[in-house]
């Protein structure tokens, strides 16, 4: 990757490296708060599930629908970036989340399964945006040969806030709601049970709305040492159909796409999985505490990935993780009771370091072409999207067989990671 020029936020002479620590931390409290709310779906959807009495599909339809947009918003942000720079894109980002946000409290009054579509979809366009933005501006902050440990070590506060953000699903919503404590084969709840259940998310997401307020104002306020965009930085219009030939974009883009689906389908069923009588045998809420150590292994493999990279190749390793995860998934498609509890989550362990090293990996090498292929990258997140054939498998073949789509996504990171990632000579 071409070596990006920094200025200050207001513009002005060149910042000095020793900024780019502080821009570093403040970055990093995005990457915690994207991952946070992203997170707290996982407790969302079985609560919806009993709100609006879903079955599989359609529950899974709500996270399909948040990363549609993804898919939706982030070219334009891509654009908006080379148009106002990262900080103010930044900041608009915030807003965005925001926003959705409070839409969110407007569902949970009604209660409206549309309103919530429109809120969540409103959420992931705002996250969207942050990270087409702060993810290649991690890997501009330093050295090119240090770029793959770099993201990773920030991904792993993103981690921290996957972490953090099942326990405060679990307390702010499932176990203050009927369904959430139902014991696992209990009657249906009645409607006024489900009205009420509804009302849980107000104010978790009045909480959320206020911490991405106050984020954005110090974002406004803040001088980073901010890369200049790419493009403008070369002083070039490399044509966008250049893109297709680095290797490394073209199966970069399939290789967070499909790692999403695995990723996300894993997440969101979860809790329906665990309390299932036959795995974990226990209630919604208890469930939400076993997520919690799938996120945290996560962050653990985010920081232990970062140290890793600093003395083997990024491939290597996203090739040895790759491949465990691939063991693990067949684990939790076969095995029964305990046992497929903790091999699913383990893959929390195995997935940790993949979006980062397959992002670093894809953008290198694309120089003026940069916000051009992060923005392609992030859209592949839309990926997530397909989290709705999971849940349809899941209600045709039975949850636990729908693991083996999970399975047969970690074989194609795996292929990515031995010959898909590496960037030809130009």
């Amino acid at each position: 990757m071409a070596a990006p020029t920094f200025t200050s936020a207001t513009g002005g002479s060149p910042a000095p490296v020793r900024t780019h620590t502080g821009s570093l931390a403040l970055l990093a409290s995005l990457f915690f708060m994207w991952g946070f709310i992203t997170v707290i779906n996982n407790t969302l959807l079985p609560h919806l599930r009993n709100v609006f009495q879903l079955d599989y599909t359609r529950t899974t339809l709500i996270e399909s629908v948040w990363f549609v947009a993804y898919f939706v918003a982030s070219i334009p942000a891509a654009l908006l970036i080379e148009r106002i720079g990262y900080r103010r894109s930044v900041v608009v980002g915030l807003l965005i989340m925001a926003a959705g946000s409070l839409g969110m409290i407007v569902a949970a009054r009604l209660p409206s399964y549309p309103v919530t579509l429109a809120s969540l979809f409103v959420v992931a366009c705002g996250i969207a945006l942050l990270q087409v933005a702060a993810n290649p501006f991690v890997t501009a902050l330093g050295p090119p040969e240090t770029a793959e440990s770099r993201l990773t070590l920030v991904q792993a506060f993103n981690s921290t806030g996957t972490w953090l953000a099942p326990l405060f699903g679990g307390v702010l919503i499932l176990s203050r709601t009927r369904g959430g404590t139902a014991a696992a084969g209990a009657q249906a709840l009645s409607q006024a049970d489900r009205y009420r259940d509804a009302l849980a998310t107000q104010l978790p997401y009045a909480l959320v709305a206020g911490v991405l307020i106050a984020l954005a104002v110090v974002f406004a306020r803040a001088r980073l040492a901010e890369p200049a965009p790419m493009r403008a930085a070369n002083g070039q219009r490399a044509r966008r159909r250049d893109l297709l030939r680095h290797r490394n974009l073209v199966f970069g883009v399939p290789a967070i796409f499909i790692y999403l689906i695995a990723e996300i389908g894993v997440a969101n069923l979860f809790i329906n999985f665990v309390s299932q009588p036959d795995i974990g045998n226990v209630n919604q809420s208890t469930a939400s505490h076993y997520l919690m150590l799938l996120w945290g292994g996560m962050a653990v493999g985010r920081f232990a990935g970062s140290y890793l990279m600093r003395h083997a190749r990024g491939d290597h390793v996203l090739a040895g993780f790759a491949l465990a995860a691939f063991a693990v998934m067949v684990g939790a498609a076969v095995l029964h009771g305990p046992a497929a509890m903790w091999a699913l989550i383990l893959v929390g362990l195995c997935h940790s370091i993949m979006f980062p090293t397959i992002f670093t990996l894809g953008i290198k090498g694309l120089g003026p072409l940069t916000e051009e292929g992060a923005g392609l990258l992030i859209m592949a997140i839309s990926g997530g999207a397909l989290v709705v054939v999971q849940g349809r498998l899941a209600d045709v073949y039975g949850l636990q067989t729908s693991f083996w789509l999970t399975a047969a996504c970690e074989l194609y990171v795996l292929f990515y990671a031995v010959w898909g990632c590496r960037v030809q000579p130009r």
